[in-house]
């Protein structure tokens, strides 16, 4: 028999266009030899050009939909995405909790890349409190950082160390929404930067780029690269998602996640260890 790949465990709100949500965590695990499960935690209404409505799953759907995976299958790593609700984030903290060895990938998605919300304030105090101490790596872009952190004129650094000291192992700020001819993207731990990658900045705009950035890091962590060898390969495959994205609606581009093979990707154009 055939030995299983490494499963991953989703929880995400679903996405039409498939270009983000629980439809783009499925294509990029599978895309890198992983095996999804998803437990769906919010209906939406969207299509390239934004976020027109957001229906949460009851937080008892949500509970059922992970104990009966959990219960049957074996999972390496959990990766969190949009929530819906205060009290869906308290149901995923609670299924999280009971497998405290595994890896955990939060990417916390506060609004669509229009800027439609995608969490109220409950939401965020619930996140805050009940996820990132569980969470092995933070995927935030440097506008979710600030928020998070609670100070809109911090620096990225002052950002990560205070999200580190709400209880997340990790914090990989992506530097996509920064100025610059190079996206710069930092991985920071207790003991401050980890690592500093610089991607050529492609043009157009893409969605669902943060959702791919972070299914892939669950992918590489389930699979047993270490954090920071596992944000690396995450990152080129990203990079190359987006390089080989493609427009199909009005608004922002898709990634080309099923071409995006990660031995071909180019290495970052710089790196500090």
């Amino acid at each position: 028999m055939i030995a299983r790949p490494s499963i991953v465990l989703c929880f995400a709100a679903s996405d039409p266009t498939g270009g983000a949500g629980v439809q783009a965590d499925i294509l990029t695990l599978a895309a890198l030899g992983c095996h999804p499960l998803s437990v769906l935690t919010a209906l939406t209404a969207q299509d390239t050009r934004g976020v027109h409505g957001v229906q949460a799953v009851q937080a008892a759907w949500v509970e059922a939909q992970a104990r009966r995976l959990l219960e049957d299958m074996p999972v390496d790593a959990f990766k969190v995405g949009v929530l819906g609700s205060a009290t869906n984030v308290e149901a995923v903290a609670r299924a999280i909790e009971r497998h405290p060895r595994l890896p955990v990938v939060l990417d916390p998605v506060l609004a669509s890349g229009r800027g439609d919300a995608l969490a109220d304030t409950a939401t965020l105090e619930a996140l805050r409190a009940r996820l990132l101490p569980l969470t092995t790596v933070l995927t935030p872009n440097s506008l979710e950082a600030r928020h998070l952190c609670g100070d809109a004129g911090a620096s990225l650094q002052a950002c990560a160390a205070r999200l580190v000291d709400m209880g997340c192992k990790h914090v990989l700020v992506t530097g996509t929404h920064e100025p610059g001819a190079q996206v710069v993207n930092t991985l920071y731990g207790a003991t401050g930067r980890l690592r500093e990658d610089r991607w050529p900045r492609l043009p157009g705009d893409y969605h669902g780029s943060g959702c791919t950035l972070a299914s892939a890091l669950a992918a590489f962590l389930a699979r047993g690269l270490p954090v920071a060898e596992a944000a690396c390969e995450a990152q080129a495959y990203t990079w190359k998602a987006l390089q080989r994205g493609f427009t199909a609606g009005a608004g922002q581009s898709l990634p080309n996640r099923l071409h995006s093979h990660v031995h071909d990707d180019p290495r970052p154009l710089r790196d500090h260890a």
